[in-house]
């Protein structure tokens, strides 16, 4: 889920919610009501209308650069679209350099990655709770305010979290995150525009692989795993909001069912993409930090979040690491990737994100992780 700040790529701690708090009306109410259809989709093939495109992989495992590739060049190619939504969902994360696309253009580009894969027709642009048009913070030079866009901001996120820059003594590690997995339907795709980079150094985002977190665990911590859901909670936006008179959005958050100020939600623990058809592992990661897993002790809950969240952090060869220059752009999957961003810059940095909404998440029995998928499960 997103950070607790006014934007998802910074990071302050959250206090785990205490085991009493777990049976709170609001939070109950906000959980019932998502059980999963028992038709799942099929997934999807990439049919190669990209392969003529100079692209290279960063790592085995996660990442993949266009190094001249312009988005505008083929956003009005849809199967292109499509296939570059695929390639994404198969990759993690994308990569495009010195990108002109305008905001309006990222925001068709975000839709339309979900649209063409299937998305439901209920499910559009993300309206983030905090870091939305209220913050007053323009997306582009003429001055525009947009819900649709949640502005990535250092200077927003140093007012509002004095306490996350300077000499702070916490594990950087403590912010892996997927985006906005509290909401009750969460996002498919997500695109950062970096518009401005810090004048030192820095900032970089790291991306980790949900897929081969899930293949790095033992057949039976897979069955386990597959057999859980876990609740995902962000108290802090109610926090925020308190402490400086901020005003959340509670309507219409981009899905009919997203709405509320709980912010709260139950997902499978393994989810599968239904792009892919692959599993992944999804209940880890700041987005259940102040959450738990469900129908287990609070001791047995610590020790499971704990133990995943390791499988993120302590396997640097699931990652993929990226160095901004001024409008690059990346493109990622929240399904199956999580990230997080590099304090350690004094500059400022900023930039543009679009978060597409997309499916309930669900766990397909009959689905396959990446490696069965791609080399047999070897």
């Amino acid at each position: 889920m997103a950070p607790p700040s006014a934007n998802d790529e910074d990071f302050t701690p959250t206090p785990s919610i205490p085991s009493k708090s777990r049976t709170i009306p609001e939070i109950k109410k906000s959980l019932g009501g998502l059980t999963q259809s028992a038709s799942y989709p099929t997934p999807l093939v990439y049919s190669g209308t990209l392969d003529h495109y100079e692209s290279f992989d960063l790592t085995s495992i996660i990442g993949r650069e266009f190094p001249n590739l312009q988005i505008t060049d083929i956003l009005s190619d849809d199967a292109k679209i499509r296939d570059l939504a695929i390639l994404v969902s198969q990759r993690g994360v994308v990569f495009f350099r010195n990108q002109d696309i305008n905001i309006e253009d990222q925001k068709i580009l975000g839709q339309k990655l979900g649209e063409l894969t299937g998305k439901p027709a209920t499910s559009k642009l993300h309206k983030h709770a905090l870091s939305n048009s209220k913050r007053g913070i323009a997306v582009d030079e003429n001055g525009k305010l947009d819900d649709e866009v949640s502005v990535i901001s250092s200077d927003q996120q140093r007012k509002l979290y004095h306490n996350l820059f300077g000499s702070s003594k916490k594990l950087a590690s403590e912010g892996w995150h997927a985006d906005i997995t509290f909401e009750r339907v969460p996002s498919d795709y997500a695109i950062l525009k970096i518009t401005k980079t810090p004048e030192d150094v820095g900032g970089d985002t790291l991306w980790a692989s949900g897929y081969e977190a899930f293949d790095r665990l033992s057949p039976v911590w897979q069955r386990f795993a597959e057999g859980l859901t876990a609740t995902h909670y962000q108290p802090n936006f109610n926090k925020v909001a308190a402490e400086h008179s901020l005003e959340l959005l509670d309507q219409d958050r981009g899905a009919p069912e997203n709405k509320g100020l709980d912010f709260a939600a139950s997902h499978p623990v393994v989810r599968t993409n239904p792009v892919t058809g692959w599993k992944s592992l999804f209940g880890t990661g700041h987005q259940v930090h102040a959450g738990w897993v469900d129908n287990v002790t609070e001791t047995e809950s610590e020790v499971i979040k704990a133990y995943f969240l390791k499988l993120i952090t302590e396997n640097h060869d699931l990652q993929v690491r990226f160095k901004w220059n001024k409008n690059d752009l990346a493109i990622w999957d929240n399904r199956s990737v999580f990230h997080t961003a590099t304090n350690d810059y004094e500059g400022k940095r900023q930039g543009n994100r679009v978060v597409s909404l997309g499916e309930k998440p669900f766990y397909n029995p009959a689905s396959k992780s990446r490696r069965e998928a791609l080399f047999g499960g070897n």
